[in-house]
């Protein structure tokens, strides 16, 4: 093939790819850009002060901001379900694996809940949580009425500020005053119950389809356990799945509360529920401080940036892909 022809060919492929190269410059790579240079200012869209430009202003106020680190706080408490939601994903996969007949149905009930409107689902959730008439106080009082216990020991959930860690509300630390069931327990406990039957739960489905039967044979002939076959034979072969199922989940996670906050609680009771997701909302779009949400922005992508690198260091190391 000669010169002439592959510069053809270049610009043919070229002429190809320009619509999507300029929707991509233009509405993903121009605005990440934009965003990085409007961090280094005070713009603010109400103009209460003259635009400048203020170099890592932004950036040490947000070191300083004690709402800041609470934010964060919120962000990973937020996350602390994120094992067993995996674990759970893992166990259905394991179980709608089965050779039965009419699994398919079941694999479809359980994943149908992934096709709803988060914001449906959310508002569910939510009626569900209501401390006079929400169906799950209404389970608790009747159990603890039927114990001989007092009828009301249900928490008030999504009203409430405590935590199962006792962390305290305005200030980073812990007390045991703050221990409870509350609002951010109550949003760890949706997050389990959506995702163990979301798309982890199909992605550990496909990779259970695709360990060699001859590994499982050969280790059944060999007389191995349930418990052996699975350690031993299984859970390898799941690794590369599992560690792309844990990368994403932290992304997602130290990305997510936006819509629980937006949804169901708009980021309290006393900003318990607001993430660094929903201050950058907050902080752009109710306060119009776009720097400074810019600055927030940068810094998640940072956080997210190295915890990323971290898992992959730990977790890439021994994976046979």
């Amino acid at each position: 093939m000669n010169k002439s022809m592959k510069r053809s060919d270049f610009w043919s492929a070229m002429g190809f790819l320009l619509p999507n190269l300029i929707g991509f410059l233009i509405f993903t790579a121009g605005p990440v850009l934009f965003s990085l240079a409007v961090s280094f200012s005070n713009w603010n869209l109400e103009r209460t002060v003259p635009f400048a430009w203020t170099g890592l202003e932004n950036f040490i106020d947000l070191m300083h901001s004690q709402d800041f680190w609470l934010y964060f706080i919120n962000t990973a408490y937020l996350m602390i379900g994120m094992p067993l939601s995996i674990f759970g994903s893992l166990m259905l996969a394991i179980l709608l694996n089965q050779k039965l007949k009419g699994i398919v149905v079941f694999r479809t009930l359980f994943y149908l809940p992934s096709f709803t409107s988060g914001v449906a689902l959310m508002i569910l959730w939510k009626a569900l949580y209501n401390p006079d008439f929400g169906p799950i106080n209404m389970l608790i009082n009747t159990i603890s009425h039927d114990l001989g216990g007092s009828i009301h020991v249900a928490p008030a959930w999504l009203l409430s500020t405590r935590n199962v860690l006792g962390l305290r509300v305005e200030s980073v630390g812990l007390t045991i005053r703050q221990w409870g069931l509350g609002a951010r327990d109550a949003l760890v406990i949706m997050g389990i119950w959506t995702a163990i039957g979301g798309n982890n739960m199909l992605l550990y489905l496909a990779a259970l389809t695709n360990v060699p039967p001859e590994l499982t044979e050969a280790a059944e002939i060999d007389g191995a356990s349930k418990w052996s076959l699975f350690r031993n034979v299984t859970w390898p072969q799941l690794a590369p799945t599992t560690f792309f199922i844990v990368v994403m989940s932290f992304i997602g996670g130290l990305q997510g509360g936006f819509d629980q906050a937006r949804v169901m609680t708009d980021g309290g009771p006393a900003g318990t529920t607001t993430t660094l997701a929903y201050q950058i909302y907050t902080k752009a779009f109710e306060q119009f401080q776009v720097g400074y949400a810019s600055a927030i922005s940068w810094v998640l992508f940072s956080i997210i940036l190295v915890i990323t690198l971290i898992n992959w260091g730990i977790g890439s190391k021994d994976l046979n892909y």
